[in-house]
């Protein structure tokens, strides 16, 4: 009998209607191309920073994808370690996605566990969930949920999959918090430089998902991936007051030219 993770953030974060969020998704995923092993993306609402992530997300478009791996930081619920869900679907108004048996193995490694009430109402993952819907179709997922963890060992976790043939990393996360416009700005380019130096340094005051991001840049300097900034903003930009702001970035991750 399958166990269905239920949409939490349908309705706020991102329509609830099934045909809305298709539109939505739609308009913020135009067409373009793209060859990435590994992206990082925001998780706000999408009035805030759909657009953001769609522009990493259009990088999809005509690629196949049959497992997508990913990780972002708990924001409800402090645990060690990386949290697995206890299900075997995550449901959005697109339709479910069903876990990849892996998740299964990883639930037995040390350093996980398996957590309803971590995932339950965690928006970081769930609104990654109707853009790979919508651009790839079918897939299985590995929703990893980053707790207190070191980010070398979050990095181990990720090299079981980066560069697997038909398989996605991505990390979620949004930048800078609540700093007024043109210090968020400072902030979110000293981040992204860092980014784009796959220099893991980066701590929770610059990115809510530093660790799964600091975990992401480990593993693709070890490979020696090419970072690629796709967009860059803040919701003083999009949607928001620009006393008090929100920073948004997104990145793809690929092979060296």
């Amino acid at each position: 009998m399958p166990q269905i993770r239920p949409a939490a953030c349908a309705g706020s974060f991102y329509p609830s209607d099934g045909r809305d969020l298709e539109s939505a998704v739609d308009a913020l995923t135009p067409e373009g191309h793209g060859d990435p092993l590994a992206m990082i993306v925001p998780h706000a609402g999408y009035i805030y920073s759909g657009a953001v992530a769609g522009a990493a997300y259009t990088k999809l478009r005509g690629r196949k994808f049959d497992k997508i791996v990913l990780l972002g930081p708990a924001h409800r619920l402090w645990f060690r370690g990386i949290a697995l869900p206890c299900a075997t679907h995550f449901e959005t108004p697109l339709g479910c996605v069903p876990l990849d048996p892996v998740c299964n193995e990883l639930a037995r490694r040390e350093g996980f566990i398996e957590s309803v009430e971590a995932h339950r109402l965690e928006h970081a993952l769930e609104v990654q969930l109707p853009f790979l819907q919508h651009v790839l179709g079918n897939f299985t997922l590995i929703p990893l949920l980053v707790g207190d963890a070191d980010p070398a060992a979050v990095s181990e976790v990720i090299d079981m999959f980066l560069g697997e043939p038909g398989t996605l990393v991505l990390a979620s996360s949004d930048l800078s918090h609540f700093h007024d416009y043109d210090k968020a700005v400072k902030i979110d380019r000293i981040t992204a430089d860092a980014i784009m130096a796959l220099d893991p340094s980066i701590d929770h005051e610059q990115a809510c998902g530093a660790t799964p991001v600091n975990g992401l840049l480990i593993s693709a300097k070890r490979r020696k991936l090419a970072p690629r900034l796709v967009d860059i903003k803040n919701s003083g930009d999009t949607a928001g007051d620009k006393r008090r702001v929100v920073g948004y970035a997104s990145f793809t991750f690929g092979e060296a030219a």
